[in-house]
C-alpha cells in the first residue's frame, strides 16, 4: 500500500485533524517560520492529519490577489513529508477548496499536484447555488480528488441543506468523508442518518466539526431502523478548529474516547465524562466567541497560540477579524478554570526542538 493510500485508510479509521491557522507578520505577510512551527506542534502533539486552506486558515487566502493558498499548502505538505520520513507515521493531508465549480476544480488540481489526500469542499459563499448545482460541483471535484463533504454552520456562511441533499451526496463515488459542523443537533442527525442508510455507508467516514459538542459526538453510536433492519453509524474523528489549540490534550482525549467507544465499554461513560464534555464546550466558547456570533473565532485561536509562543501576534488578512470585547478575559477565565485541559507546558518543553532550522 502506498503512503497516500495508507493516508486514506487513516482517514477512514478516524483521527484528530486540526484546522490550520494562518501565521502572518504585523505587515500581513506570510510568516513562514511560525507557519512551520505550528505544523511541528500539531504533528508532535499527536495529530493524525492536518487540514489547510479551510475556515481557520482564513478563506481570503483563496483570493488570487492575496496569493497565499499555494504557499501555505506547500509549507504544510513539506512539514508533513519531513515528519513522515522521520517517524514513519502516515499523516492525512486535507486541502480546503471553495468557490464556484471552476475555482473548486482548480484548487483540487493544486491539491493533487501537491500530493494531498483529500479535499474539504466548502459550501460557503455560494448563496445562489441550488442543491442540484452543489451536487454537480461535488461530482466535478470528486473526479479529481477524494472529497470530504462539509456541513458548514450558517453563522459563518453555510447553507442549510435538506436530508435529500445528504442522501444524494453520500451516493457520489469518491466522497470519502463528511465534516459535520452545523452546530445543530437536528441537522447533525439528518446527515448521520443519510450516511447510515446510504449504500456507500461503509465508505464514508464521519468527522465532527461541531465544536460545541465534540465529546458527545465522539461517544455516540447512532442507530436507525428502516424496514425492520437496524443501521448504525458513528463519528470516527474530528476535523476541528478547536483541535488547533491545546492539540496534545485534545489528541489524548480523542484516544480515550475512541477506546471507550470501540471496546464497547459503556461503563466507561461516567457522569464525570459528561462533565468533561461540558468543560470542553466551555473552553471552546471562550475561543470561538459564540456570544458574538463567532465574530472572534479566528482571532481566538490566534490568541491562544500567541500566549503559548507559537504565533507572534493575532494579525489576520481582514482587519475586521479581531477579538471581541471581553473575549480575552474569557480566555483568561477558562485557563484558570481548566488548567488540566491545556498543554502550555508541553509546548514550552519542546519549543527549542521545534525551532531548529527556523531561525
Amino acid at each position: 500500500m502506498s503512503s497516500r493510500h495508507a493516508a486514506l485508510a487513516v482517514l477512514q479509521a478516524g483521527t484528530v485533524i486540526p484546522a490550520t491557522p494562518l501565521a502572518l507578520t504585523a505587515e500581513k505577510k506570510l510568516d513562514e517560520k511560525r507557519q512551520r512551527l505550528i505544523m511541528r506542534y500539531f504533528l508532535h502533539a499527536g495529530a493524525g492529519g492536518i487540514a489547510s486552506g479551510v475556515h481557520s486558515t482564513q478563506f481570503e487566502i483563496h483570493d488570487e490577489k492575496v496569493g497565499l493558498l499555494a504557499p501555505v499548502l506547500e509549507i504544510v505538505a513539506d512539514e508533513i513529508s519531513q515528519f513522515e520520513d522521520a517517524t514513519k507515521k502516515i499523516i492525512v493531508k486535507v486541502a480546503g477548496a471553495c468557490g464556484p465549480v471552476s475555482q473548486a476544480v482548480k484548487e483540487a488540481e493544486l491539491a493533487k499536484k501537491l500530493e494531498y489526500d483529500a479535499v474539504l469542499l466548502s459550501p460557503g459563499g455560494l448563496p445562489n447555488l441550488s442543491e442540484k448545482e452543489f451536487l454537480e460541483r461535488t461530482k466535478a471535484v470528486a473526479e479529481i480528488m477524494p472529497v470530504i463533504g462539509f456541513a458548514l454552520q450558517t453563522a459563518v456562511g453555510g447553507p442549510t441543506f435538506s436530508y435529500h441533499y445528504w442522501e444524494a451526496l453520500c451516493e457520489i463515488d469518491n466522497v470519502m468523508a463528511i465534516k459535520i459542523a452545523p452546530f445543530d443537533r437536528y441537522q447533525t442527525l439528518d446527515i448521520v442518518r443519510a450516511a447510515a442508510l446510504s449504500s456507500r455507508s461503509d465508505k464514508i467516514a464521519l468527522y465532527t466539526g461541531n465544536d460545541d459538542n465534540i465529546v458527545i459526538d465522539l461517544l455516540t453510536k447512532f442507530s436507525f431502523t428502516k424496514n425492520g433492519k437496524t443501521y448504525e453509524k458513528q463519528f470516527v474523528g474530528g476535523l476541528l478548529g478547536h483541535y488547533s489549540v491545546w492539540t496534545k490534550k485534545n489528541a489524548e482525549l480523542f484516544e480515550m474516547l475512541r477506546d471507550i467507544r470501540e471496546n464497547g465499554a459503556l461503563h466507561g461513560i461516567t457522569p464525570e465524562l459528561i462533565t468533561l464534555a461540558a468543560k470542553v464546550t466551555d473552553m471552546n466558547a471562550a475561543v470561538f466567541d459564540p456570544a458574538n456570533r463567532f465574530a472572534g473565532c479566528i482571532s481566538g485561536i490566534h490568541e491562544v497560540l500567541r500566549r503559548q509562543g507559537l504565533l507572534a501576534g493575532i494579525w489576520c488578512i481582514n482587519d475586521k477579524e479581531k477579538l471581541s470585547p471581553g473575549q480575552a478575559e474569557e480566555i483568561d477565565r477558562i485557563y484558570a478554570m481548566y488548567p488540566e485541559l491545556t498543554d502550555d507546558d508541553f509546548i514550552k518543553a519542546n519549543m527549542d526542538k521545534w525551532m531548529e532550522g527556523l531561525l
